[in-house]
């Protein structure tokens, strides 16, 4: 087999399981949060969570596959590995920006949510308010 072609085949076989993976994490521990953000309503933080993770695929996903091609040679097997573990670390790196994004959305829409359903401030106690000026004749 042509060493490029087994790059390319290692490369595809790590990147993409590691994808699901990350994504399938993500949906099953994200869900706690976004029933928290839409105030427990889990039929529409179940929908926003399908489409987050629709939406991690096709960003992840789309990574993958621009980021196969390889531009040098790769003549053997440390070459095979070499250009695998560099690819493979640059997905990783991009999959750790995609969760840190999602977190950072879920954190604010937690913050937003828990915001809105705090209690009016109390109104500071012993306020002296001036009576109401009476027109001068």
């Amino acid at each position: 087999m042509n060493p490029t072609i087994a790059t390319y085949a290692t490369y595809l076989v790590i990147a993409v399981p590691l994808t699901i993976w990350v994504a399938r994490t993500l949906f099953h521990n994200g869900r706690v949060f976004l029933v928290e953000c839409f105030k427990g309503n889990e039929h529409l933080a179940d929908s926003v969570n399908r489409l987050l993770v629709v939406g991690f695929y096709l960003v992840n996903l789309g990574f993958v596959s621009l980021y196969l091609r390889v531009t040098g040679d790769v003549n053997d097997t440390r070459g095979i590995f070499e250009t695998v573990s560099s690819k493979i670390g640059i997905v990783m790196l991009a999959l750790g920006v995609m969760h840190f994004f999602n977190l950072l959305v879920f954190t604010r829409m937690r913050k937003r949510a828990a915001w809105e359903q705090a209690p009016p401030p109390v109104p500071h106690v012993g306020v002296v308010q001036q009576p109401p000026v009476m027109p001068q004749r």
